[in-house]
Parts: C-alpha cells; sequence; structure tokens
C-alpha cells in the first residue's frame, strides 16, 4: 500500500496549485452539506474519484487514515483534507488506466477471443477477483454496457464511453 503524504509545495503563487486547491476546494465543497468544512468519511472515495484519481480500496483506506482526525470521529476536515488531495492531484496518482490496457484486460477473460463477454462470465469474473462492486455499481455498469435483450458485453465498444466518462484533465 502506498504512503500518502501531506505535505505539498510552498509556492503558493504557482497557477497550477492554485487551480488544483481550487478544484479540490469545489469537489469538498460539493459534499460539505453542513457548510462548516467538514465531509462524512464515507463521501471520500466518491470526492476523490470526482478529481479524477482512482485509487485501488486498499489505497483509498490509506488516503482516509491520513485525512481522518487521530480519533476518528466519522468526518473528514477541509484543513487535513486539502493537502492530501493537492499532493496525489500534483503528482497525478492513481490515474485511470488507459485504453490498451482497459481492452488487454477484457481480453484476459475472453479466452474464446470471440470479441464480447457474456453478461454472466463478466460478473463472476467481477465478483471473483479485483476491486469489490456493490450490486449497484454492478446495475449501473449493465444499463451501460450490455446490448439489450443480449446480454453481450461487447467491450470494444464500451471501453472507449468508459475513458471518456473518467477523462479529467489538471491544467
Amino acid at each position: 500500500m502506498a504512503e500518502v503524504s501531506a505535505s505539498v509545495p510552498s509556492t503558493e503563487e504557482d497557477p497550477l496549485l492554485i487551480e488544483t486547491k481550487k478544484r479540490v476546494a469545489d469537489a469538498f465543497d460539493t459534499f460539505d452539506h453542513e457548510s462548516n468544512k467538514t465531509v462524512d468519511v464515507r463521501e471520500v472515495g466518491t470526492i476523490v474519484r470526482s478529481l479524477g484519481c482512482y485509487p485501488s480500496e486498499a489505497d483509498l483506506a490509506d488516503i482516509i487514515t491520513e485525512v481522518e482526525e487521530e480519533e476518528p470521529t466519522g468526518f473528514v476536515r477541509y484543513e487535513k483534507f486539502e493537502p492530501v488531495l493537492c499532493r496525489i492531484l500534483l503528482e497525478r496518482r492513481y490515474q485511470p488506466a488507459n485504453e490498451e490496457q482497459l481492452l488487454k484486460a477484457f481480453k484476459v477473460l475472453d479466452v474464446d477471443k470471440k470479441g464480447h463477454l457474456f453478461k454472466e462470465e463478466l460478473t463472476k469474473a467481477i465478483k471473483d477477483e479485483g476491486e469489490p462492486f456493490t450490486d449497484d455499481e454492478l446495475s449501473e455498469m449493465w444499463k451501460a454496457a450490455v446490448q439489450d435483450g443480449k446480454q453481450l458485453f461487447m467491450y470494444h465498444d464500451f471501453v472507449p464511453s468508459m475513458l471518456e466518462e473518467s477523462k479529467v484533465t489538471i491544467t
């Protein structure tokens, strides 16, 4: 598991740092329902992913440990969250997989080289290996990915749409 550092370069004039801090603040504020510069710890993963970072569950647990209070309260304060997330963004950590990597992964599952996977095949692979998916996440994926009535997952068609939805740039 990767260690997450909370130190951020001190050059406040740096336009990239200023823009990164603004993005982090905007994402955090979206989930700060009480407007008191805190968010529920359960929202941290959603906030991190909304910023274009896709850590594993283990890495996310490390991030949460880094941003939580020493005595966990169930909430994360912005002043602890901002430096950690700015560092992650500026280091370009937890970037999504590229098209080639995703296609390669699906091809490994497609042992018969059909160019598609049956819904049952992919469901089994998702539930048996890798990062856990909730039933809601699987349901949403099937709505977007499986051709109506055919129960086929055409990964060559789906991968570009996955990447299009996850594009986030730091400029």
